[in-house]
C-alpha cells in the first residue's frame, strides 16, 4: 500500500484501536486492508483466531474457498489497490463451542461511517454472512441468510452481491444449495473479473 494514500491515517487509527480491548479475550488486532483505488469491496464477519495470529484478512481455510469462489490467487486478493476487506468487527472476537462469537457490536458503528464512504471506486460489495448482510444490506435482506442470498440476483443490481461465509462449517448449506454453485459462482467469477479489469 502506498503510503501517500489519502486512507493510511484513518487505516493507522483504525489498527490501534483499542475500544473492544476490555472485551477482546486475545486483546485487540484490528485487521482490514482498503486504499482510494480499491474497485472490491469485501466485508465480512470478523477474524478468526488463525487471523488475529497473522494479522493478514482471510489467512485461513476460509480464505482459500473464498479465492477460488472469485476465481483469484492470493497476489489479487492482497492487492489493496483493488480490493478492500472490511469486516463487521476489525479484531478476533473470541470463540465459543458454537465456533466464534459474533462480530463486537462497537465496531461498525465506529468505523464504517468513517471509513466506507471514502472507498468511492467501489463498484461491486460482497456481503459475506449474516452479520455483513445485516450491515450492508439491512431491511432489505431476506429473513434468513438463505433467503438473502436466493435473492442475490435483486442484490446485485444495487451493486451488493450476498454470500455465505466460506467457512468449513458451512459444507452441509453448500450440499443442501447447489444452485449456489451452479447459478451464483460464475456470474460472482464474471463479475469480480470486471471490475477487477476496469
Amino acid at each position: 500500500m502506498s503510503r501517500h494514500d489519502p486512507l493510511e491515517p484513518l487505516l493507522a487509527e483504525i489498527r490501534t484501536c483499542r475500544l473492544c480491548a476490555a472485551h477482546l479475550p486475545d486483546g485487540p488486532r484490528p485487521v482490514v486492508q482498503a486504499t482510494t483505488s480499491s474497485r472490491l469491496l469485501i466485508v465480512s464477519q470478523a477474524p478468526g483466531r488463525k487471523v488475529h495470529a497473522s494479522g493478514i484478512p482471510f489467512d485461513d481455510v476460509s480464505g482459500d474457498r473464498l479465492r477460488t469462489w472469485l476465481g483469484i490467487d492470493r497476489a489479487t486478493f492482497y492487492d489493496a489497490t483493488r480490493i478492500a476487506i472490511v469486516p463487521m468487527g476489525f479484531c478476533f472476537p473470541g470463540s465459543s463451542r458454537g465456533g466464534d462469537l459474533p462480530p463486537r457490536p462497537e465496531c461498525a458503528p465506529t468505523w464504517h461511517p468513517r471509513l466506507l464512504p471514502r472507498l468511492t471506486q467501489v463498484q461491486l460489495t460482497l456481503a459475506i454472512g449474516q452479520y455483513a448482510q445485516a450491515g450492508i444490506l439491512g431491511a432489505h435482506r431476506g429473513r434468513t441468510l438463505t433467503d438473502t442470498v436466493q435473492g442475490w440476483r435483486s442484490h446485485l443490481a444495487h451493486g451488493v452481491l450476498p454470500l455465505p461465509h466460506p467457512s468449513p462449517r458451512n459444507q452441509l448449506w453448500l450440499k443442501r444449495n447447489p444452485w449456489f454453485e451452479s447459478d451464483l459462482l460464475p456470474v460472482l467469477r464474471q463479475r469480480v473479473m470486471q471490475v477487477l479489469r476496469a
